[in-house]
């Protein structure tokens, strides 16, 4: 199980940087509610395919109980991701699509301090010490190319992401614990399939009655529009799991390796140019990981 955390956070963070680049190229052509919208569409039938193949291959007998406080998790959690997702999509607007991915992995350092704080989610020093070189590091990477101070909306945009991710995180984590009676990848399921399921119907719902230009916008980008759904459900699902086992700031710690993917696919995929302090945040990013990995 050791192992298993670290891939699943690998896997997730590989997709979420490839989500994020869809994204980026879908915000272009549709506002912020649609590109928010599509990260959830047609992740739910795959949340329910995976859940349901689950039980398929490895059937269980135990009795699932939803507790109140589970729904709570769930609702908060599923708010919370739409606000996070929402304040992401602002931030390619605000700067360069790698540095906007920087600005938002404040989400490890600020998890770390809200479940000390809230959830006495207590990590060994080796981990807070990797969550601290990964914070330092995010900060080097959103300082970006041409400027040496970030501008007020940015900085309130990108950690009001980051914060919001880490709500998210840390609520998915306690929900997954509420169903201790299952395993680690049930459990993971289960709250895949009912968060995603809630953030689909809000969205749904509010451009159904509110913003209907927007679902048509979604509509004609229907192939882009499903690249991001795959790619939201795949990273979903790897940090679901991986959270299911393994502390919040940890997994996000690592998770960090995210921007490193960024970077390649900003540089080659976008064509953008890169500031040098991106290499040093990197090098940051890794001893982080390396850190939390022995922690």
């Amino acid at each position: 199980m050791a192992l298993s955390w670290i891939i699943f956070t690998l896997m997730a963070a590989f997709m979420q940087a490839w989500r994020n680049a869809f994204q980026k190229q879908l915000s272009s052509s549709v506002d912020v509610y649609g590109v928010t919208l599509a990260r959830f569409l047609f992740a739910f039938p795959f949340a329910i395919l995976y859940l349901t193949g689950l039980y398929w291959q490895k059937p269980i007998v135990a009795q699932v109980n939803f507790s109140a406080q589970f729904w709570v998790y769930i609702v908060i959690a599923g708010l919370s991701q739409i606000i996070a997702t929402a304040l992401m999509v602002q931030l390619f607007k605000q700067k360069n699509y790698a540095i906007g991915v920087g600005l938002a992995k404040s989400e490890a350092i600020l998890a770390a301090i809200i479940g000390v704080i809230f959830l006495h989610d207590h990590l060994t020093f080796m981990g807070y010490l990797g969550v601290a070189i990964g914070g330092v590091a995010v900060f080097l990477l959103s300082k970006g190319r041409h400027q040496t101070t970030l501008s007020l909306s940015t900085l309130l945009i990108g950690v009001g992401s980051g914060l919001s991710f880490a709500i998210t995180s840390l609520l998915v984590r306690e929900a997954s614990l509420e169903l201790g009676m299952l395993p680690f990848l049930h459990r993971a399921a289960w709250v895949l399939a009912w968060v995603i399921g809630f953030e689909c119907i809000i969205l749904l719902l509010y451009l159904g009655l509110c913003r209907r230009h927007t679902l048509w916008a979604m509509w004609q980008r229907i192939g882009l529009t499903f690249k991001v759904s795959v790619c939201s459900f795949l990273a979903s699902l790897g940090w679901f799991s991986a959270m299911s086992m393994q502390s919040v700031a940890i997994v996000k710690t690592l998770g960090q390796i995210e921007i490193f993917f960024s970077l390649l696919i900003s540089a080659y995929f976008f064509k953008e140019q890169l500031a040098k302090t991106d290499q040093l945040g990197l090098l940051l990013i890794v001893i982080a990981a390396i850190m939390v990995i022995w922690a």
